[in-house]
């Protein structure tokens, strides 16, 4: 399994697979025609409150991770986690779209993680 992670603002390539956006809004300036975004799954992204709580801050980034997963196994992210279970079952390769600036501490990278490390 092979999950490559890419911002929005970088630009979409063959070789990417399916691109799912991970993010609960849309990257700011990006237009929905360049994306090629092929799923939208809002209920894997970070809630409001977690998003703003962590802000990005490399401190906050293990405690953000635990707060996250806990909320990946609500029953809010339960329709997506079967979306993104389908889309592995059916591709080799995917890539997980987001926005932030940052890209080592990012939700898309807990994401991997918890893909890699947890039986979907």
């Amino acid at each position: 399994m092979d999950i490559r992670l890419k911002r929005a603002y970088d630009t979409a390539a063959r070789s990417d697979g399916p691109r799912i956006l991970v993010d609960r809004i849309w990257p700011r300036g990006v237009a929905k025609e360049e994306a090629d975004i092929t799923h939208w799954l809002k209920g894997l992204a970070p809630s409001t409150d977690l998003r703003k709580w962590f802000g990005h801050d490399p401190d906050k980034w293990s405690e953000f991770c635990d707060r996250y997963l806990k909320e990946l196994k609500s029953d809010e992210a339960a329709d997506d986690l079967e979306t993104l279970r389908k889309i592995l079952d059916e591709h080799k390769r995917i890539t997980l779209v987001f926005a932030a600036k940052d890209t080592e501490h990012n939700n898309a990278v807990a994401l991997r993680n918890y893909i890699l490390n947890e039986t979907l």
